[in-house]
């Protein structure tokens, strides 16, 4: 795991209701990045991206951007130490459970 990151991203904006779970999980999955995304009660989005540092980099600059429906206002990203538990991209739900 010497060559993993792991970043937890919050996006804001036009985000929920466009497919951006759905696009972000696409995009995750052709640059090779591992973890999640879900919708927030408030709005946004969060996710949990871990991989190789330049896969991780790629989907948040995806996030960046989000799906042609949705808009972007705002991304925070947090820096976390990486767990090494995912071995896919998911759509994951607020109240438990995880779709692939």
């Amino acid at each position: 795991m010497a060559d993993t990151i792991r970043r937890r991203v919050f996006v804001s904006g036009r985000v929920q209701g466009v497919a951006f779970r759905y696009y972000t999980r696409d995009a995750a999955r052709e640059v090779g990045a591992l973890g999640w995304v879900r919708n927030l009660p408030d709005g946004r989005v969060e996710a949990v991206i871990e991989g190789e540092p330049h896969a991780v980099k790629a989907l948040i600059e995806w996030v960046r951007r989000g799906p042609p429906a949705g808009r972007v206002d705002r991304v925070k990203v947090i820096e976390e130490v990486p767990t090494g538990e995912f071995s896919d991209f998911a759509i994951a739900f607020t109240g438990g459970g995880m779709w692939p």
